[in-house]
């Protein structure tokens, strides 16, 4: 059982580029870390396959079933998945229900049997949503992840709404990270100009350092929710903290 001054941050997507830099960061604040990824690598972490939302949400409560009594609460969703890029219509059905679950179904999922299970516990609790830019404009070849990061962010809002009825609610926020050199942007560099249009564009961000270290981010996520007056439903982004 945990104790009662527990402060505990709950990730998804830890394993690699912010998720890791976050899940150090808030280690080295003094929050206790668990990590749900499929590779899952660390030792606070849990394997969880966010493709398969019957399975995520499943982990998810079983795992929050054996955390006890906390004194703070950060839960951060960060994992997403850009593959495949290109016209949805030219994906394989299964590839689209991957991404798709991925950045949005299992999401929800996982981000519902948390609130469920802390819901009356008596604590500051802040539920993030790592969001994007794709989430409020269309790129052609990015049609799915664009939808999730959308839905994503209407979702938080919503949430927020739902959550200022509650005796003990939690502040649910979404967090703009800005454009970061990780993984994720390799991806987009190895695409198709077919596939994605604006390839060039962001072959020249990282080329002319347009990129910011993860590191960084993750120092101004932490800032931002350690914000003593987080709004509930808004959408902070990282350049205003950095």
């Amino acid at each position: 059982m945990a104790s009662k001054s527990l402060r505990l941050a709950v990730l998804t997507g830890g394993s690699t580029g912010l998720g890791l830099a976050l899940c150090e960061a808030l280690a080295e604040r003094g929050y206790r870390v668990l990590e749900f990824s499929r590779s899952a690598p660390h030792a606070y972490s849990v394997h969880l396959d966010l493709a398969s939302p019957s399975d995520s949400h499943r982990i998810a409560a079983a795992a929050m079933a054996d955390v006890g009594d906390v004194a703070e609460l950060l839960v951060i969703h960060n994992a997403g998945t850009l593959d495949p890029i290109g016209p949805a219509s030219r994906q394989d059905p299964a590839a689209v229900l991957a991404q798709l679950n991925t950045n949005f179904t299992s999401a929800i999922l996982v981000l519902s049997a948390i609130v469920a299970r802390f819901q009356a516990t008596p604590c500051r609790k802040v539920v993030a949503n790592i969001s994007s830019g794709a989430a409020q404009k269309g790129y052609a070849g990015w049609s799915l992840y664009c939808a999730a990061k959308a839905g994503m962010e209407n979702y938080v809002r919503a949430l927020a709404l739902e959550q200022q009825m509650q005796a003990q609610p939690f502040i649910p926020v979404n967090i703009d990270p800005g454009v970061i050199d990780t993984g994720m942007q390799a991806f987009i560099r190895s695409a198709s100009a077919a596939d994605f249009p604006e390839l060039a564009r962001f072959i020249r961000r990282k080329e002319e350092g347009g990129l910011v270290p993860p590191v960084q981010v993750a120092a101004a996520v932490c800032r931002i929710l350690a914000l003593p007056s987080l709004d509930f439903g808004a959408r902070y982004e990282v350049g205003d903290y950095a």
